[in-house]
């Protein structure tokens, strides 16, 4: 079996806390496994050190001169991915959330063939002792059945960053990416795209340092918005 090209993707901003500590420990990884993750940080425009960091350091990385968001970010991830021709794209948290352990798990669905998108889960196979607040637990619930409702799918961590999909797709995300709400509104876009998708068990860790880019769950309008967007991505047509 050709060995595939794996692009981790980092988006981050304002994470002079944590980036050194992540990039570090891809890096640590790939020398103690033998493995070959490339790793790309895509700075959204940050406003403290996290760019002098990436600089000093040498780690691969873009500048982003306006702070674009998640969505923006990460796709210019993809739009990386497509142009360096990866076979599968992860999106990794740059706060250090996710865990380099379990990303040979996210992608061995897509390698074997049996998925061309895979989620990586904290609410299945129990692995993950982190399952976030109560509020996001129920937030995540509500979101997961309007999931069900616009394109078949029954998830369980719809708003998982953690993920990882294939070539098609990349070349997909690299041309339309969504800037509002792109965890779950993916979801919908992929499967009504009929590519199949799988959700598998990871651990995840809680941020040591930095805030939180999510601030809106305490607002009811965030889950009206949200909700309101996956059904509209649900009746949309694409080709």
């Amino acid at each position: 079996m050709k060995k595939k090209k794996v692009l981790l993707m980092l988006a981050a901003y304002n994470e002079e806390e944590n980036i050194e500590r992540v990039c570090e420990e891809i890096i640590t990884y790939n020398q103690k496994n033998n493995t070959s993750y490339d790793f790309l940080v895509i700075n959204d425009g940050s406003t403290d050190k996290t760019g002098q960091i990436l600089d000093e350091k040498g780690y691969n990385h873009v500048d982003l001169i306006h702070n674009l968001g998640i969505g923006g970010a990460i796709q210019t991830g993809y739009k990386y991915a497509k142009e360096k021709n990866y076979d599968i794209a992860v999106q990794y948290d740059g706060d250090g959330q996710h865990d380099i352990h379990y990303v040979q798990k996210i992608i061995d669905p897509i390698i074997h063939n049996d998925a061309d998108f895979v989620i990586g889960s904290r609410f299945v196979e129990n692995i993950s002792k982190f399952k976030t607040s109560r509020k996001r637990r129920i937030g995540i619930k509500i979101i997961s059945i309007f999931i069900k409702m616009a394109c078949g799918f029954k998830g369980y961590d719809t708003t998982s960053g953690f993920r990882a999909c294939n070539k098609e797709i990349i070349k997909d995300f690299a041309r339309d990416y969504p800037i509002e709400y792109p965890e779950p509104i993916t979801i919908v876009e992929v499967a009504k795209r009929k590519y199949r998708i799988k959700e598998v068990g990871v651990n995840m860790r809680e941020r040591i340092g930095g805030k939180s880019s999510i601030h809106s769950w305490k607002e009811a309008y965030y889950m009206l918005n949200v909700c309101l967007s996956i059904l509209i991505a649900g009746i949309r047509r694409y080709k």
